[in-house]
């Protein structure tokens, strides 16, 4: 399909229409829209300033406002959008409103109706009614709306266990990417997480560095991950612990009655204990690559897997994970089963990671992560977010677009986000962590150049909210 000829009336530039891929729209890279989203059903005030002498405006001449459900939804179904790339067309459906210029400003009030991405059209009124440009913004729902779009890292190693660079560094190098939080899950060990926070204490940084582990409960092949949990659990069943954890083990198994064929108990009571102890310790219980095939097919057992998510004892799925591009059927059986569970009536909390094992090796480092819907970025809100179903896993592997799996109301609002939300805060975010990394060079003056960013990045986004 050729579409060069409509470029001027297309939403999205002809790059993205070709590509499909995540770039920011290229007028709100020319032009300063405030604010990107809104709460829907509200009347909403917009702001589009152009920049870098990009357009000059004409302060004297009147301009048209149209505004476009993405989905051409209207609650009171009063409009259908044609099939057609003559924006003309479009706006003569669905009606414009006049404008003239404010301080070298184009400035309008409108409702946005429905949640869902909306399509404004700006175009002069005399004469060809030339285009000025097209532009996004979302609106959602109060509960929606109250909430912030942060990016994290729930499941990485360091040199601690079998990763490549020491805690630190993984930390800083999260920054560097465009995280707001990370977890280091050593395996089997607790004490690298809280290295890795020591070693900014003095510094206050943006990057939340939560406490973390990968649990390994003896005779236990399921991978369970500790994020943010206020103790060790691999520590309640070592040393002088293992004879507790065995009777407790047992206990448990007592009271389980009758479990599915195939299903062995005794790794099943394991997995209920674990999980009930992160809980214990504040942390959020994640059950990790159901799928990974190892050379005698895929562990944990099927059977297991099945009464995993059947009884659903973790509080969220590893949806999309640490994988090569090589093993890629993994990724795409815990996708499909977290569909085919979700067909059943479940709720799965889902989360993305990386599970990666050196962050300059360019393997899996970035490629996975999660962005949550919360509040704030404290822990407990962040957990509490995931529980409920606000997150989805994002795999984005370099030269290619991002994709985002959950929930679709919270995919939806994930590719707006990525799209047009974080270009300021991803600068922001490399900036600091280039300078954490120098910090733990023993550059120490770097310290007060991380005070003058502190709250830039998430102020990034803040900004972008209607107030």
């Amino acid at each position: 399909m050729d579409v060069s000829k409509y470029k001027y009336y297309l939403p999205f530039s002809v790059k993205n229409v070709e590509r499909n891929d995540n770039s920011m729209r290229p007028e709100q890279l020319y032009f300063r829209v405030l604010p990107r989203v809104v709460p829907c059903n509200q009347v909403s005030r917009i702001v589009i300033e152009p920049l870098f002498d990009y357009y000059q405006i004409n302060k004297d001449a009147f301009y048209e406002v149209g505004v476009v459900p993405m989905e051409h939804r209207s609650r009171n179904g009063d409009f259908f959008i044609p099939s057609s790339f003559d924006v003309g067309a479009i706006l003569n459906t669905v009606g414009v409103q006049t404008i003239k210029p404010e301080n070298g400003c184009f400035v309008f009030e409108y409702t946005f109706e429905d949640e869902q991405e909306q399509i404004i059209y700006l175009r002069e009124k005399a004469g060809e009614k030339k285009l000025v440009g097209a532009f996004s913004v979302y609106s959602l729902k109060e509960d929606l709306f109250g909430r912030l779009p942060l990016k994290g890292d729930l499941h990485m190693h360091s040199n601690c266990s079998d990763g490549k660079e020491p805690p630190a560094f993984v930390a800083a190098s999260c920054r560097k990417i465009g995280l707001d939080f990370m977890a280091l899950t050593d395996h089997g060990k607790y004490t690298p997480s809280i290295k890795a926070q020591e070693a900014f204490r003095p510094n206050d940084i943006d990057l939340k560095i939560f406490r973390g582990e990968e649990v390994h409960a003896p005779n236990n092949p399921v991978h369970i991950v500790n994020f943010g949990g206020g103790f060790s659990v691999n520590e309640l069943f070592t040393g002088e612990n293992s004879f507790k954890y065995q009777n407790e083990i047992e206990d448990i198994m007592q009271g389980l009655g009758a479990i599915p064929h195939g299903v062995n108990k005794f790794q099943y009571a394991s997995c209920l204990w674990v999980f009930d102890n992160i809980r214990k310790a504040g942390g959020l219980g994640i059950f990790c690559h159901p799928y990974w095939l190892i050379y005698s097919g895929f562990s944990p057992a099927g059977r297991l897997t099945d009464y995993l998510f059947e009884t659903q004892p973790f509080d969220a799925l590893e949806v999309i994970g640490g994988y090569y591009k090589y093993q890629v059927d993994s990724n795409t059986l815990q996708v499909a089963r977290y569909h085919e569970e979700r067909a059943k009536g479940r709720k799965i909390p889902v989360v993305g990671v990386s599970d990666a094992h050196g962050c300059e090796n360019g393997q899996l480092f970035g490629w996975y992560y999660s962005i949550v819907f919360t509040p704030s970025n404290n822990l407990k809100d962040i957990i509490q977010s995931i529980k409920d179903g606000y997150s989805v896993a994002v795999e984005k592997m370099e030269g290619e677009s991002a994709r985002a799996y959950g929930s679709f109301r919270m995919v939806k609002f994930a590719l707006f986000a990525l799209r047009e939300l974080f270009y300021e805060h991803d600068k922001i975010c490399k900036e600091e962590g280039l300078l954490m990394l120098e910090y733990l060079k023993g550059e120490e003056d770097v310290s007060a150049e991380l005070r003058h960013k502190k709250g830039r990045a998430i102020n990034s986004i803040q900004k972008l909210y209607a107030q």
